[in-house]
């Protein structure tokens, strides 16, 4: 296990850090599996606010890599991983995996049977490594783009 990752809650000061690593995880990784127009159309937080309330309405971790923001999770109510992205300059370290586990380990004190997530092509390998399904693709409207996705599950415990 790499001790220069460390996998905290969430807090109200890290909201600048989940939206840097959510745009240049798009903008810089995803970019390879989707369009400019897509990118353009995905990469985006309209309102800074609602991003921060979203975040702390549930259980959330900030992943660290030598004190730096290197990588977010959340977990919704019904069991469903909202959001995991990996700044681009910690990608291949082992942060999404452990991020993953936090994920996986709440979902069971919890009590859920199955936890889920709304992956994008580029993250669906990463999912399917970690013993998730793939329920169904899935086509979701992005400010007017069409962006494919995949609906995945893996059962807990």
């Amino acid at each position: 296990m790499n001790d220069r990752i460390l996998i905290r809650a969430y807090a109200p000061g890290d909201v600048g850090a989940t939206i840097d690593i959510f745009l240049r995880a798009i903008r810089e990784i995803s970019s390879k599996d989707y369009s400019a127009t897509e990118i353009d159309a995905w990469a985006n937080v309209e309102d800074r606010n609602r991003w921060a309330e979203r975040r702390i309405s549930r259980p959330a971790w900030m992943a660290e890599f030598d004190g730096k923001p290197a990588g977010f999770s959340d977990l919704t109510g019904d069991g469903c991983l909202d959001m995991m992205f990996v700044h681009p300059e910690f990608q291949g370290l082992g942060i999404a995996s452990r991020l993953l586990r936090r994920v996986e380990d709440e979902a069971l004190t919890l009590g859920f049977g199955r936890i889920y997530t709304e992956a994008s092509r580029t993250a669906r390998p990463f999912f399917e490594r970690k013993g998730f399904r793939v329920v169904t693709k899935q086509i979701v409207e992005k400010r007017g783009q069409s962006l494919e996705n995949f609906l995945m599950e893996k059962l807990c415990g």
